[in-house]
């Protein structure tokens, strides 16, 4: 379970609010702002909606260069 540390640039980078981007994810906002503060590991399953959602692989939410 990775930590997701490009989650913020990411979304930023989509021009997405936190709670536009767990909307389109089906998630929480809760969920996207711990993820983006890196408390928790995310899971496969949320990995691979938020990817989705930003246009990227799930691999790219966890890699630290561009």
């Amino acid at each position: 379970m990775p930590v997701l540390t490009r989650l913020r640039k990411l979304r930023l980078d989509a021009a997405l609010t936190q709670a536009e981007l767990a909307d389109a994810a089906g998630i929480s906002r809760t969920t996207v702002v711990r993820l983006e503060a890196r408390a928790p590991k995310a899971l496969p399953p949320t990995i691979r909606k938020l990817a989705r959602v930003l246009h990227v692989k799930p691999s790219k939410l966890w890699e630290d260069g561009d």
